[in-house]
């Protein structure tokens, strides 16, 4: 069984594979950054995002976000968040930020605080891709 940081890493491999294959321009940003795990651009350079990964093997109700989630928002912000299969394509639920803002929530327990966004607000994002990145122009 992977690690919980080669999953991570596993998902924004897969993210950043997939926006490649839309035809975007990608770069991992270095581990320290805080809030994004890839920058992206389309072939012109005209628009770019950052992206925030959240990558999980179980199904849970909820993707656990950080407290930074409900602060963090921007229409170029974006968030994907990858439920691996064992055998199938992994699910991707492409989120714009704001979005994910406004439905995160507090979530005490005795020993910790936790910031959770439900996973059935994710759910009409599924695969949606084109709805966030929109096309990707193609180079001149």
């Amino acid at each position: 069984m992977a690690k919980k940081s080669q999953i991570g890493m596993q998902g924004v491999y897969l993210v950043a594979a997939e926006l490649t294959s839309l035809g975007f321009i990608v770069s991992l940003t270095s581990r320290s950054a805080f809030g994004a795990d890839l920058l992206v651009t389309d072939q012109l350079c005209r628009k770019s995002w950052s992206v925030q990964v959240k990558t999980t093997t179980v199904t849970m109700s909820v993707w656990h976000v950080g407290e930074h989630a409900r602060k963090i928002k921007s229409p170029t912000h974006v968030y994907v968040f990858v439920k691996l299969k064992e055998k199938d394509r992994p699910e991707y639920y492409v989120v714009p930020s704001e979005f994910v803002a406004k439905k995160t929530y507090e979530f005490n327990t005795k020993n910790a605080t936790w910031y959770s966004f439900d996973r059935s607000d994710a759910k009409p994002f599924l695969e949606g891709w084109t709805k966030v990145f929109g096309r990707c122009r193609s180079s001149v």
